[in-house]
């Protein structure tokens, strides 16, 4: 988990604040997930807040399915938060893109686009707004689901895409990720979430609700051995809860380069 966690930092380092359960077979999961509008420096880098649903191991044959919101000037043209999908069989070599950008995922709704803004967003000690999302395999057919919101169903990856998520999942992870391209020994000011550290709480830093996974008899679940990593806290951190209201959660995030992170 560590080592791709970590992933490479030649020219483009990816940063992560997670939480994760692994260990079992999983059939999909669900989180209602915070919206913010983070600042992101360059028009090369991105940050963005999603669901991974996971099989095989973190080489080459690293099969993924992604949901979530992100804020990337480059492949959007703007800093709105917007929705999108990813997928990959091959750890991000040659398989897989963003949501329509090749053929892969596909779509059955006409009410909701792909990489469409997100509005209204979270504001800082101000009103907050999240986006409830559900990725399920349909037992019938081995094809993996997508649902937005409350069942409104946008549409499948082939079962035949993937080698291990033919079957079942063996991780899923769920939080923040920024990429930063910045220049040796300068950290990226791009911001994780809604920028500000987990120990600020709620109308301030962003947060995950409701986790749950689908098992093997396609019932959603509360989380067991949940576990939340961060491998830069000085710059993205995440802290983890369970209450009566919100079941499993966390907060995360970060504004990237501060006095600690730099």
């Amino acid at each position: 988990m560590d080592g791709w966690l970590l992933k490479w930092c030649v020219c483009v380092c990816m940063q992560h604040a997670v939480g994760y359960v692994a260990g079992d077979e999983y059939y999909g999961a669900r989180a209602s997930i915070n919206v913010w509008a983070p600042k992101v420096s360059t028009p090369t880098e991105f940050s963005l807040s999603q669901i991974w649903v996971i099989g095989g191991t973190f080489s080459n044959d690293l099969n993924t399915i992604e949901a979530g919101w992100q804020v990337s000037p480059q492949l959007y043209g703007d800093n709105s938060p917007r929705f999108f999908t990813y997928w990959t069989t091959d750890a991000y070599q040659t398989t897989g893109c963003y949501n329509l950008l090749c053929s892969g995922f596909v779509q059955t709704n006409s009410r909701i686009a792909m990489g469409a803004a997100i509005s209204p967003t979270s504001g800082y000690k101000g009103g907050q707004f999240d986006i409830s999302l559900l990725i399920w395999k349909d037992p019938n057919h081995g094809n993996w689901w997508l649902e937005f919101g409350s069942g409104e169903l946008v549409g499948y990856w082939p079962s035949f895409l993937f080698s291990h998520l033919a079957s079942h999942a063996s991780m899923v992870q769920f939080g923040g990720e920024v990429v930063d391209t910045r220049a040796e020994g300068s950290h990226t000011a791009t911001q994780m979430g809604s920028g500000h550290f987990p120990g600020e709480g709620f109308g301030r830093s962003s947060y995950f609700r409701n986790l749950e996974v689908v098992d093997w008899d396609n019932s959603l679940i509360p989380l067991t051995t949940f576990h939340v990593t961060a491998d830069h806290p000085n710059c993205y951190d995440i802290q983890g809860g369970v209450n009566a209201v919100w079941g499993n959660y966390f907060y995360y995030g970060g504004p990237g380069r501060n006095v600690r992170c730099t």
